[in-house]
């Protein structure tokens, strides 16, 4: 329980704000990890990601990155997950770039906290920007799930919001953001 000690006090500022979620998400991962040597690591993401492609993607959305690939759009994976793995998805995928959440390491081991900005909200818009600014001249399509995503969304010459919810859909109707369900 002494290790979780930290955890709890992080959800504990971040109920009363204030902590952010990537505080909460250094300190989980440190708590549960911390210490882990990256062997360790890679060989968990070697197995993980595999199984994730076969039981966790849904074929719409390979056919999605499929018809992106043949078109020969740059495809970027931006996720607010670790890039304890996100990488080795993106590889996986076929993708140009991984942008994701990054985490501490002290050597060999596994510190846990957070590297970068937590990639969610208001840092995605940043990165989806950012992007923007990097390749003007291309046509930006994005993807994703959450009402969190809907700001990034919307700066894309073309945004669609996956699986959303109710609450979702409705906002992303204002936003002239296209909704779909993915199976």
């Amino acid at each position: 329980m002494v290790g979780l000690a930290p955890v709890v006090g992080a959800l504990l500022a971040f109920a009363v704000g204030r902590a952010d979620r990537g505080a909460l998400k250094g300190s989980a991962i440190h708590a549960v990890m911390g210490g882990c040597r990256r062997n360790e690591v890679e060989q968990w993401t070697r197995e993980f990601v595999p199984m994730l492609l076969e039981r966790g993607m849904h074929a719409d959305a390979l056919a999605a990155l499929d018809a992106h690939r043949r078109a020969g759009d740059f495809l970027v994976l931006l996720s607010a997950s670790p890039d304890l793995y996100v990488p080795a998805i993106g590889r996986a995928l076929g993708v140009g770039e991984s942008l994701c959440t990054g985490i501490r390491w002290d050597g060999d081991r596994l510190d846990g906290h957070l590297t970068t900005p937590n990639r969610r909200d208001t840092e995605k818009v940043r990165c989806v920007a950012e992007l923007r600014r990097q390749h003007p001249a291309l046509r930006m399509v994005a993807y994703g799930n959450a009402a969190s995503d809907l700001e990034h969304l919307a700066l894309a010459d073309h945004g669609t919001l996956v699986n959303g919810s109710a609450t979702a859909r409705r906002a992303a109707v204002g936003l002239n953001i296209d909704c779909v369900t993915w199976r």
